[in-house]
């Protein structure tokens, strides 16, 4: 099955749309982790247990695993997702060209789907493109406060930046593996890049901390039902502080989770 259809299996299984964002930032690792071996992964697998059966995927970044103990922490963290039967998806956004590109798609021998920047063209992402059975989500507008300082730019014939690329995206797709990450934080520019790409599923950030729309996230973010909505920092710290942080934190993805159906 490609990765479109194992997601879409999975959210009809737990019946969400949920994406976890698993960013273990180690300032803000709860005490009873960090005398762990891997305390990054001692966290994560606390919030897999207290989140798994909302979460329709988890999108580590992968910004917070570069180091040697982070490689380590991360690949036992997506080994755990899948013991689950939880889909993983990089939050890479990698691009290159040539030799560089290939090395950069090894990431996804270790996940389901990762995150691309489409910046550097076609062939820059086609080592990625190329693995029919995985998901690649292209950056169209992000959520970021400076998304608009390129991806807004209008171009000649009217098309603003972000708009050029949901149509790239769309002719990318010949695998029927490409989605895009349009922002929650931008609700009319994320209806506007779903008028023009119907077929593509979203990956929609900015819906926790960030405070995207929710109801502009999942109704144009889904594609026949497929889609991911994420948050971050909203879930995994939602009990920062407390001791009874990974309970806290499948609260708040269970309540994301009835939040989001509401739309659905």
């Amino acid at each position: 099955m490609s990765f479109f259809e194992d997601l879409a299996a999975r959210i009809d299984r737990v019946n969400s749309v949920v994406s976890v964002g698993l960013d273990p930032d180690p300032d803000r690792l709860p005490d009873a982790v960090r005398d762990a071996d891997l305390p990054r992964w001692a966290f994560n697998r606390r919030i897999i247990d207290a989140t798994n059966e909302h979460a329709a995927a988890y999108k580590p970044n992968v910004a917070f695993y570069e180091d040697a103990d982070g490689w380590r922490a991360l690949r036992e963290t997506v080994a755990y997702a899948h013991g689950k039967d939880v889909p993983v998806v990089l939050d890479a956004k990698r691009a290159d060209i040539g030799n560089t590109a290939r090395q950069y798609a090894r990431l996804l021998d270790e996940a389901d789907a990762i995150t691309v920047n489409p910046y550097l063209g076609r062939d820059s992402l086609q080592p990625f493109l190329s693995r029919a059975e995985k998901g690649v989500f292209v950056l169209a507008r992000t959520s970021n406060p400076g998304g608009g300082d390129v991806q807004d730019l209008e171009l000649a014939d009217g098309d603003r930046v972000f708009e050029r690329v949901a149509d790239l995206a769309a002719d990318w797709n010949e695998h029927g593996n490409v989605g895009l990450v349009v922002g929650a934080t931008a609700p009319a520019e994320l209806q506007a890049v779903r008028d023009r790409v119907s077929g593509l599923p979203f990956l929609v950030p900015g819906v926790g901390a960030q405070g995207g729309d929710a109801e502009a996230a999942v109704e144009a973010g889904l594609a026949d039902g497929v889609g991911l909505v994420n948050s971050s920092r909203g879930i995994i710290f939602a009990g920062e502080g407390e001791d009874r942080w990974a309970a806290a934190a499948g609260t708040a993805a269970k309540r994301l989770k009835r939040r989001l159906n509401a739309f659905r």
